[in-house]
């Protein structure tokens, strides 16, 4: 997964599969999710504490094949841009190395009062620094 500073991998459970046996398509998110903490963790080493606040105000899923139990999953994730008040990650999924699906999370950075906030300069800094391919906006 080329481009991707983060990757995870995911054991596929019981409970994520659905009535055709298979990991049902809202599942993916929460697979998004687990990468995504895994990439805030990095972002939190220079910005630690409540004042991290990205929330998820988008997301989409371009589903490419089906993941069964059993299956070795890892997804990776990445910034692809960072704009004033939010930014914008991309994710893959592979399921025993083939593409299973992509897609892309937007977040709003939150500050005082929980309203929309600029992106503080010591997270864009890290994310540029931490990312392996350009990021539009940095």
């Amino acid at each position: 997964m080329q481009g991707f500073p983060v990757i995870v991998p995911i054991q596929v459970r019981y409970r994520d599969l659905d009535t055709f046996n298979h990991v049902n398509n809202a599942v993916f998110l929460t697979y998004f999710e687990v990468a995504r903490v895994a990439y805030f963790r990095e972002l939190a080493e220079v910005y630690p504490g409540e004042r991290f606040r990205p929330v998820v105000v988008r997301a989409e899923v371009d589903y490419k094949r089906s993941i069964q139990l059993g299956d070795e999953v890892r997804v990776g994730v990445r910034v692809v841009r960072v704009g004033g008040t939010s930014f914008t990650m991309a994710y893959r999924v592979e399921a025993n190395g083939d593409l299973a699906a992509e897609g892309k999370t937007v977040h709003a950075w939150l500050g005082e009062g929980w309203r929309p906030a600029r992106i503080p300069g010591p997270v864009r800094a890290r994310i540029r620094d931490f990312e392996t391919l350009p990021v539009e906006g940095l």
